[in-house]
């Protein structure tokens, strides 16, 4: 059975008009959308989803951008989904990410960076479970 994974093509990029080149570079590298929905999250579901970096000083800032315009969720599958679309988004950074990654051709900042990718199987989880109820996932 293929991995599942989830994603979010975020505030940034869907305000600057690169969503449909984001999902061709997905679909692209060989991923099964088994579940996508664009909308606008309050401050406080972008809280309780990244609550794992409560403490961290970008925290607010974070979330305050996260809540700050309409965004794509995504759950994708593929054998090795996780670590296949990590190395796709490319680097946290842009400016470290490798040429041909959705980072480097779409990010504009480690904040504005146009993408979000689960980071391991227990996050992929914990993420597609808080955005999607298991009857949206075809």
């Amino acid at each position: 059975m293929p991995q599942r994974t989830f994603s979010i093509v975020k505030p940034d990029a869907v305000r600057n008009g690169h969503t449909g080149a984001i999902l061709a570079e997905i679909d692209k590298a060989g991923f099964r959308i088994a579940a996508i929905k664009k909308q606008s999250i309050s401050k406080r579901e972008a809280e309780g989803f990244y609550a794992v970096h409560k403490e961290r000083p970008f925290f607010d800032d974070l979330c305050a951008f996260m809540a700050s315009g309409p965004l794509v969720l995504m759950v994708l599958e593929k054998d090795n989904a996780i670590a296949d679309l990590r190395k796709l988004m490319g680097a946290t950074n842009p400016t470290n990410a490798e040429e041909g990654t959705i980072r480097k051709k779409f990010a504009a900042s480690i904040q504005e960076n146009a993408i979000h990718g689960s980071d391991a199987e227990d996050t992929a989880a914990f993420e597609i479970g808080y955005w999607f109820a298991g009857y949206e996932l075809i």
